[in-house]
């Protein structure tokens, strides 16, 4: 009886470290796909980065800076947990809360926005709603919660040194990957003639040829436009008080489809069908974004330099 106790125990031991082992592995492997995607392409970086400013952050610099910082921290848990550091002291604790505010964060996607597009969980590699990123996130909880109770592995010599050396190399790592921008919005001091804005049918709903507006010209099928909508749909919605208006231009069969990817609906906008006039005011690129006073270009900024910050403090001007 007691032979067989004992072989009992023994195969709930090595079952427990087996299964443990496979299931931290796995932990492990989705924080560092997680981090890896986001910070693998600009594209994927850029809407990291911007869901930062649909939380309030209002500048786009720190907004990079915290981006970064939790890509860090999710490539520093996958490090901690391939490595068995400080497991029931930090990194099963750390993983549980960095869930749950992820959670937290999704269920304001979901109010603001609605369960459609791509969370951004893993970059543009892999699309996945917020609801069913949520599910993830549970999921990923409850293996944390089991590891806890059957994978308990006690603290090793070195691992001070070892935690701080990770650290430091996570870290950098996405610094060092993307770095962050330093640019500014060029000053200038140019006229630009927006009359023909008022010959289309319809013409804008706001006057755009006295006071202090930015004015965004965008092709419906530019992916550069797309992107910088996304972001100015981003800060009109945290600043209302921003007066943004986007001139578009394109085959109307574009509309539906640039609208549902940048949720740009709300901006004030029109669509523009002169090509020429769009060209002699918008330049030789698109996004062209021009912020306007009185008919004057007094900035020019591509979408990495629409700061609501630096915005702001040129409306107050």
């Amino acid at each position: 009886m007691a032979e067989l106790t004992q072989a009992r125990r023994k195969a709930s031991f090595y079952f427990k470290r087996i299964s443990g082992s496979i299931l931290l592995l796995a932990l492990a492997a989705v924080f560092f796909f997680s981090a890896y995607t986001k910070i693998a392409s600009q594209a994927a970086f850029d809407s990291f980065q911007w869901s930062f400013i649909d939380i309030g952050i209002s500048s786009n610099f720190l907004a990079g800076i915290l981006a970064r910082l939790m890509i860090s921290f999710e490539f520093l848990l996958g490090l901690f947990l391939l490595l068995h550091i400080y497991l029931k002291q930090f990194t099963y604790p750390a993983v549980i809360t960095l869930l749950c505010v992820f959670i937290i964060y999704l269920l304001m996607v979901i109010a603001n926005q609605g369960d459609s597009g791509n969370c951004g969980c893993f970059g543009n590699t892999v699309t996945m709603k917020p609801s069913a990123a949520i599910w993830k996130n549970v999921a990923m909880i409850t293996a944390t919660l089991l590891l806890w109770y059957i994978y308990p592995i006690k603290p090793y010599k070195g691992q001070i040194l070892l935690a701080a050396l990770l650290s430091m190399g996570a870290i950098a790592t996405p610094i060092v990957m993307n770095l962050p921008e330093l640019n500014q919005a060029q000053v200038v001091a140019e006229p630009i003639d927006l009359n023909p804005l008022y010959s289309n049918n319809p013409p804008p709903s706001v006057e755009l040829r006295t006071g202090k507006h930015i004015v965004a010209f965008m092709s419906l099928t530019c992916p550069h436009c797309r992107k910088a909508a996304y972001l100015l749909q981003i800060i009109h919605h945290q600043h209302p008080d921003i007066p943004i208006f986007l001139v578009l231009v394109g085959s109307s069969n574009f509309e539906n489809d640039f609208f549902k990817e940048t949720h740009a609906i709300a901006l004030p906008h029109i669509h523009f069908t002169d090509t020429k006039a769009f060209a002699a005011m918008a330049g030789t690129g698109v996004p062209a974004i021009f912020w306007v006073n009185n008919s004057v270009i007094e900035r020019k900024a591509n979408y990495y330099q629409l700061d609501p910050k630096n915005i702001i403090e040129w409306l107050r001007r």
